[in-house]
């Protein structure tokens, strides 16, 4: 079996595949500070839990130091286990089309990657983590670049520590756009406005690109809290990135 571990800033999903079938996946925090060792324990009793067996590992990881730990920790307790680690010098089968390929995170390149695969192109990926990155595919599968913006718990946690009468709220939709108490004001801009904002991004890079994507793929940890309001999002996929892994580890093996 496959595993593969996809590390953001905030949390850490692993996932185990069989083929293309996803059989197993955990979400658990990201901490910068474990060693390979800790990570060790963690991932054993994981996988031993279900009856795990090996052969591969894929990693992504927009934390370096967690990165080269997971690494390791694959090295020393799954010695028999082939590791591709997204990193220059790997077949993605993705061309980036950008300044600087090497600004280009893992998790955008496997995402890509998945949504070329699964819809072809030209398509957009919208990932809601801690931030929101929003990437666009070319219709012969090439990564075009992207937008950036606050992630919806960063948007909570800087409104939070800046004004002394607003504090952290439970993320979901309010009853209406209009608020009608401080709670409900916050959610409909939280809410709202993160699916206001990628819906202008999205129709604005359907104008650049000059070509109706052929989907515009939503995923990521905060995708359920806001997908229902985007009016331009046609697909959900939560395990986006982890299948992008898949493929790109079978690529290399």
């Amino acid at each position: 079996m496959l595993l593969c571990v996809d590390i953001g800033n905030t949390n850490t999903v692993l996932a185990v595949f069989e083929g293309e079938a996803l059989k197993h996946s955990w979400r658990i925090r990201t901490d910068p500070h474990a060693t390979a060792d800790e990570l060790g324990l963690t991932f054993r009793a994981l996988l031993d839990g279900d009856g795990v067996d090996l052969s591969g590992i894929a990693l992504s990881s927009t934390v370096p130091q967690q990165g080269a730990e997971v690494s390791k920790m694959a090295q020393r307790y799954y010695p028999h286990a082939h590791l591709v680690q997204i990193a220059p010098g790997i077949k993605t089968g993705v061309r980036l089309s950008i300044d600087n390929p090497r600004e280009a995170g893992p998790d955008r390149i496997a995402n890509t990657v998945a949504a070329f695969a699964l819809y072809g192109g030209p398509c957009i990926t919208v990932d809601f983590g801690t931030s929101t990155n929003i990437d666009v595919i070319s219709g012969t599968g090439d990564f075009l670049g992207g937008a950036f913006a606050p992630g919806i718990e960063i948007s909570i946690d800087a409104l939070a520590s800046r004004a002394a009468n607003l504090l952290k709220i439970p993320l979901v939709k309010p009853r209406s756009v209009i608020g009608k108490n401080t709670v409900e004001c916050l959610q409909s801009g939280m809410v709202y406005g993160t699916a206001a904002q990628v819906d202008g991004l999205v129709r604005r890079i359907g104008v650049e690109l000059g070509a109706e994507p052929t989907a515009v793929v939503a995923t990521g940890g905060l995708a359920p809290v806001v997908i229902e309001q985007c009016e331009t999002v046609t697909h959900y996929e939560p395990d986006l990135t982890l299948h992008g892994l898949r493929i790109i580890w079978d690529r290399n093996v």
